[in-house]
């Protein structure tokens, strides 16, 4: 990926999207910046001026001040997966690194480090105008964002949105964000250099699932490496391709109530209940379509599947594990389960199908 700086100007970049939405209009801003060879936030920042403003995208700052506006939709997304939430940002908890929001509806596990810029957009829509605010990390991939819905107090909106704006460059096009270029992912050990032995007593003795983190970087092993490693009872690769849409489309057929987590580089976002319409559609693309919550995935992009079981204090958790062609984690999937419950008879039958 490159910079602006490809361009002559940012203006020269936004003639060229201008260019490609002409002959795509269907286009999204993500696979225009891929295609133009700049990052999201690059893209976005030539419209500084013109219904687009940067502000801060300090996390104690803004997630205080979300729950006010009322209802909104939450997106978080990767290369593959899209996750859309509608509702509130309640029960808002921050920490130096690490920050939630557990509503009833949105449910966000934050890492503050990775928000680096933050732009305010309002676009003309068919009904109105649309507003958004959008978070980015160093290198200009996105981490969040947040959009109004119908039920959002736009008047709490706007005032939110002048009290976040930057002091310099807020609606300056010609602005340096200061994109940094993208970092390899870290390049895991040779296997035979890890303590397996460590590595499987450990990971059986955990009594919570986000123990599994401190352990991997205690022995310094990458996570789909872990998985590659262990024993079979441990971890095992799902051995249907399609797994993801048998677990989605058994999950509506049975009524099974789900935890879908999907990961961006600074955000967790997490939907809870049943899922119901599931619908393949064209380009690759299997999606979520329910009251509330919508979740796209392009299939393609996942490269492999794990079945992964984990520890707890009242029993053992299974999840669906999905990564990329590099190896990164995109999504997890747990079957739904009250606090301190064990896990529920009619995930583990469905888990096991695949």
């Amino acid at each position: 990926m490159t910079t602006v700086t490809s361009y002559d100007s940012p203006a020269a970049l936004r003639d060229a999207w201008d260019a490609l939405r002409a002959d795509e209009p269907r286009l999204r801003i993500r696979a225009a910046a891929t295609r133009l060879g700049v990052s999201e936030a690059e893209l976005l920042a030539t419209g500084l001026g013109d219904g687009v403003r940067r502000i801060t995208a300090d996390v104690a700052t803004l997630l205080p001040r979300i729950e006010p506006l009322g209802e909104v939709m939450a997106l978080t997304r990767n290369e593959v997966f899209v996750h859309e939430k509608t509702g509130v940002y309640e029960n808002v908890s921050l920490g130096r690194h690490a920050c939630g929001v557990v509503g009833h509806d949105i449910d966000l596990r934050i890492f503050p480090s990775f928000w680096t810029h933050g732009f305010a957009t309002r676009t003309a829509g068919r009904d109105g105008d649309l507003h958004s605010l959008q978070f980015f990390d160093a290198h200009g991939v996105a981490v969040h964002k947040i959009h109004a819905r119908e039920g959002t107090d736009l008047a709490a909106w706007d005032a939110l949105a002048s009290d976040l704006l930057l002091d310099e460059g807020a609606d300056d096009p010609g602005v340096d964000l200061g994109i940094q270029p993208p970092t390899a992912l870290p390049v895991d050990r040779p296997d035979a250099d890890i303590d397996r032995p460590a590595l499987e007593a450990g990971w059986r003795g955990m009594a919570d699932t986000h123990d599994f983190f401190h352990l991997l970087s205690k022995l310094e092993v990458g996570r789909l490496q872990a998985l590659r490693v262990v024993d079979d009872e441990l971890a095992r690769p799902a051995v249907r391709s399609d797994a993801l849409g048998r677990v989605l489309r058994g999950a509506s057929e049975g009524g099974v109530p789900l935890m879908v987590f999907v990961r961006s580089p600074g955000t967790f976002q997490i939907h809870h209940g049943p899922v119901d319409r599931i619908v393949a559609t064209d380009g690759g693309w299997l999606n979520v379509l329910d009251p509330g919550f919508n979740l796209h995935v392009r299939e393609g992009g996942i490269a492999a599947s794990w079945i992964v079981r984990k520890p707890t204090e009242t029993g053992w958790v299974t999840s669906l594990e999905l990564y990329d062609a590099d190896g990164d984690l995109l999504a997890l999937l747990f079957g739904e389960r009250a606090e301190g419950a064990p896990e529920n008879p009619a995930w583990q039958e469905l888990i096991a199908a695949v």
